[in-house]
């Protein structure tokens, strides 16, 4: 039986369903019919929430994601991984280092910044996937 790879979405691929983008939500649903519940870590939601009574596709997104926290000690490693990387967006490294973990797909429409990030991880993240948003 074979194992889905964890899908984890940045701002982009947010934006991608606010803006009712069909190549992403058709990749978006047949995730969840193969049963996998996709990552938008707290900073992405942040990034792109604004009016949730003018976003109805970016709630009817995130109403099937997984939201995990940014608490101290991820914070902590984020910090430390933008300061080997020598860049400054948190939202991005929180991103890079929650798809390292997991060894995920990073949805994503700014891949290099994503890519220059994952570089830094190492091991960890040469499991990481980043698929740029067309």
């Amino acid at each position: 039986m074979s194992t889905l790879r964890p899908f984890v979405y940045d701002g982009g691929a947010l934006i991608a369903a606010e803006r009712d983008q069909v190549a992403f939500w058709r990749t978006h649903r047949s995730y969840l019919t193969a049963g996998g519940v996709p990552l938008v870590p707290a900073p992405v939601v942040s990034q792109a929430w604004r009016d949730g009574a003018r976003q109805a596709q970016l709630a009817r997104l995130l109403h099937g994601c997984r939201v995990p926290p940014l608490d101290h000690a991820l914070a902590v490693s984020v910090g430390e991984l933008l300061g080997k990387a020598r860049t400054s967006d948190p939202v991005d490294g929180t991103v890079a280092l929650i798809a390292a973990r997991l060894g995920a797909n990073v949805f994503t429409s700014d891949p290099g910044d994503i890519q220059h990030l994952v570089d830094h991880l190492g091991t960890a993240g040469k499991r990481v996937k980043v698929t740029p948003l067309r």
